[in-house]
């Protein structure tokens, strides 16, 4: 499960009506279009089937997706683990390595890494030598400790401007005024990559940061990327809560207000 789930329950988007919610799926390939030739029925795949991505929607039994949304799931990934990666994970494999081209010293602040994208973020930032500040909750510090964290902010006690400074990047998923007080932490010519807002060209200017909204585009080589991350053991998948399919509004409840560590799943069988 992801934000845009229950955002969209509460009425955001206002797509169509009716629509199946849910994008991010693991399962078993059943059947596959005349044309296709890189996966068959019996295949292990994960990926995405978001209704706005050519998808019907992956909080049911069965959905269809176009095969540029998935990929072969990870070896050392279950199916619930798998269906916990593909949005989350690609975001931040996409800010990362795509946008910020993070190498060793990179000094990177997550906002955010207890969450669904910060607790991947996190790892694949240390995995690629960065030294990592996060903001979390308290309640999160030792789980962001273990995953590699090195600074480690309580947002409700302290200002995070206050702790660090002159960083290379910022990866927020929170916006706001967060976001618009994360570019005094940074050095010229440092990259804001954001999930939620918009660029502010005044902020850029000021602070000589380039500050990027990120639409994260699930791709069969992102995802393959990725399943080589956790099949090498550099990216660890946590799931906070696992409901089964008939809970789904509890589940977009408790992902919308019960602060999870990691990822919420719905378990469909």
């Amino acid at each position: 499960m992801n934000p845009i789930d229950w955002k969209i329950r509460n009425g955001y988007l206002n797509p169509a009506l009716p629509i199946v919610l849910g994008g991010d799926f693991s399962g078993i390939v059943v059947g596959v279009g005349a044309s296709v030739t890189s996966f068959v029925p019996g295949d292990e795949v994960y990926g995405s089937a978001f209704m706005l991505k050519n998808g019907s929607g992956s909080f049911a039994e069965y959905c269809v997706t176009d095969i540029s949304n998935i990929a072969i799931k990870p070896k050392n990934a279950d199916h619930l683990e798998a269906a916990a990666l593909p949005l989350a994970g690609v975001s931040a494999l996409e800010a990362l390595t795509e946008t910020m081209h993070i190498s060793k010293g990179f000094k990177l602040l997550i906002h955010g890494g207890a969450g669904g994208i910060g607790h991947y973020a996190i790892q694949i930032a240390k995995n690629l030598g960065a030294t990592v500040a996060t903001t979390i909750n308290s309640k999160d510090t030792d789980f962001v400790r273990d995953l590699g964290a090195t600074v480690v902010i309580d947002y409700k006690k302290e200002k995070f401007e206050e702790r660090i400074s002159r960083y290379d990047g910022v990866l927020d998923t929170v916006g706001g005024d967060v976001y618009k007080r994360s570019f005094s932490v940074l050095r010229k010519g440092a990259v804001i990559v954001s999930m939620v807002a918009k660029p502010d060209e005044n902020l850029m200017q000021q602070y000589d940061v380039r500050s990027v909204l990120q639409f994260t585009q699930i791709t069969s080589e992102r995802l393959q990327k990725l399943s080589a991350l956790v099949d090498r053991n550099i990216i660890r998948i946590h799931i906070d809560k696992v409901y089964p399919l008939n809970q789904v509004d509890e589940a977009l409840s408790y992902l919308q207000n019960g602060s999870p560590e990691g990822k919420v799943v719905i378990k469909i069988r």
